[in-house]
């Protein structure tokens, strides 16, 4: 049975990824503007084949963030790096650029929390933002995840190095 998250506000579906969703993927992960500051990226859709076995694998769990009549893909988001162990995941996000500044983040991320904290039993859950994202850091701080530091040119992205910020939330008992 494949889980269906809705949000409350009727506006926005979450459910999950399919086959079907590929053309929408690969045209989200290979635009400049959504994997200017995103880890991944593709060049055609034979390579995003493997970003849909990503989806598919129980090492994460992502979700189409949809109109909720499911007629629109907005982008994806969901929790990756579970760990049972030590109860926590890495939260992400990403949007077709023409759905930014639409609240749609605002209204997806609690909603994934909650999932991870309910349904996964996480205790926290981290997001890493490169330091240029402005947008991103912003939302998260006004989404109650909490600065906890940056590390400074951990990564190389385009041959050059790029902080990273990272942000976490506990789960409220």
């Amino acid at each position: 049975m494949k889980s269906i998250l809705e949000l409350k506000t009727e506006k926005i579906l979450l459910r999950d990824i399919e086959g079907s969703d590929i053309d929408t993927v690969f045209r989200g992960l290979s635009n400049p503007d959504v994997i200017k500051h995103y880890g991944v990226s593709f060049d055609s859709l034979e390579e995003t084949k493997e970003q849909m076995k990503w989806f598919a694998d129980t090492k994460q769990k992502w979700f189409a963030i949809c109109s909720a009549d499911n007629n629109v893909f907005y982008g994806a988001g969901g929790l990756n790096d579970i760990s049972k162990k030590h109860k926590k995941a890495e939260i992400g996000l990403w949007l077709l650029p023409e759905y930014w500044g639409k609240g749609i983040m605002k209204k997806v991320v609690p909603v994934i929390c909650d999932y991870g904290f309910d349904k996964l039993e996480l205790h926290r859950i981290e997001g890493f933002v490169d330091s240029e994202n402005k947008n991103c850091k912003r939302a998260m701080s006004a989404l109650d995840f909490e600065l906890e530091g940056t590390m400074r040119d951990c990564e190389i992205k385009n041959n050059k190095f790029v902080s990273i910020e990272v942000y976490s939330t506990i789960r409220k008992i």
